[in-house]
């Protein structure tokens, strides 16, 4: 799958893009690995009662040159992707996709695309 502009993970009516001011050091303080490509890679439980090994989780990566990325919902193996907003346990996983988007969004790593 290659790195894309806009990015929308299943479920969500949102279409997210790579915020113009992003830098390569805030990503690093939000805690993304430097992968061997040289991009960046982060993975986030989205359920805190199953903890990390055992957790559906965000997984956000983004290119070396900041402007491509991928984003979803991936199953504990990180193997295959979820649709969290059609998941038994949903409203836990909703809730917590929905902060860790906002923090994103917050500290100016990705943007909702407008209209």
């Amino acid at each position: 799958m290659a790195f894309e502009q806009t990015v929308q993970v299943p479920g969500d009516d949102r279409v997210f893009t790579l915020s113009q001011q992003l830098k390569k050091y805030t990503l690093r303080d939000l805690g993304f690995k430097e992968t061997n490509a040289g991009g960046f890679s982060l993975e986030r439980p989205l359920d805190p009662a199953a903890g990390l090994a055992g957790s559906i989780k965000l997984r956000v990566q983004v290119n070396k040159n900041l402007d491509g990325f991928k984003m979803s919902t991936v199953n504990p193996s990180g193997t295959g992707n979820v649709n969290i907003f059609t998941n038994g346990n949903h409203e836990v996983l909703v809730e917590q996709y929905g902060y860790q988007i906002d923090n994103l969004i917050e500290r100016q790593v990705i943007a909702v695309q407008t209209k």
